[in-house]
């Protein structure tokens, strides 16, 4: 059974860019009963494994842009290394509500954004164009090459160490967050969010998954079915993007997120639960 879910939890989250961490979490805490502290370590691995299955893909396609994706991944590897270390100290409940009203607030600027396809009257800042991050990548909906540039790049990196903090501490490979920066800070098109937010995932949970292998927090027998889920699920997932739209791609993460945001804070809060 967790195996199955994984399937679905890798499918789901190489589309939106989120990693199978994401429901992987809610999944073991909530339907089969594992202390948050173990489902997280569990994550971690299937983090790297959405990464690693969907990310090679998606390069192959030319829809990663790994000039962003490296750059920003300085801020993201030093932010998943304090995010573990800060685990440590909190409450399993506070780290269950953390999780759901930060999964929440990555919701509303997709809700605002739904009709929009790829962004408009974007031009290069500074930064941007010094380190050459503009690049295009071919759209099989809409049947033609897509050319995009990227602006706010400094604040796009300050979000990334956020992003990193939350998956060092939450297990979720941050991808909301590195999505949210992408999409609405940085104004890259929702496909190149996503499929440079998996590349860079598995960078950032493998960063912080030493420090849980070494409390004892990942259990073989549970991340094993995990990981092999998520892993198929993902090169699934990665077959399905470039055929879908930008719209389709947030109908899917709208529902996702909110429906794991509001489970979440209700297990936490200890009046939740499946």
């Amino acid at each position: 059974m967790i195996f199955c879910g994984s399937v679905v939890a890798g499918l789901l989250g190489s589309l939106i860019g989120l990693g199978g961490g994401v429901l992987i979490v809610p999944l073991l805490t909530l339907a089969f009963g594992l202390p948050i502290s173990f489902a997280i370590g569990a994550s971690i691995i299937s983090v790297i494994a959405t990464s690693s299955g969907a990310a090679a893909a998606y390069v192959r396609d030319r829809i990663t842009n790994m000039r962003v994706g490296m750059f920003l991944e300085l801020a993201t590897t030093t932010g998943a290394i304090s995010g573990a270390f800060l685990a440590g100290l909190l409450a399993p409940g506070i780290l269950g509500v953390i999780f759901g009203i930060i999964l929440l607030l990555s919701a509303l600027p997709t809700l605002f954004k739904m009709g929009e396809e790829l962004p408009s009257d974007v031009q290069n800042d500074w930064l941007a164009t010094h380190l050459s991050l503009a690049s295009s990548y071919p759209d099989e909906h809409l049947g033609h090459e897509v050319s995009y540039q990227v602006t706010r790049t400094p604040l796009g990196l300050i979000l990334m160490y956020v992003a990193g903090v939350i998956s060092g501490l939450l297990g979720i490979g941050s991808g909301a967050f590195k999505v949210l920066a992408m999409d609405v800070v940085m104004r890259l098109p929702l496909k190149v969010s996503t499929t440079t937010s998996n590349f860079m995932i598995g960078v950032t949970a493998a960063a912080s998954a030493g420090i849980y292998f070494a409390r004892g927090d990942i259990p073989p027998l549970v991340a094993a079915p995990v990981a092999l889920g998520i892993l198929l699920g993902a090169l699934i997932g990665s077959r399905l993007l470039s055929h879908l739209s930008n719209r389709v791609i947030r109908l899917v993460f709208l529902p996702v997120i909110v429906a794991t945001a509001v489970e979440m804070i209700l297990h936490g809060l200890g009046i939740g639960g499946i």
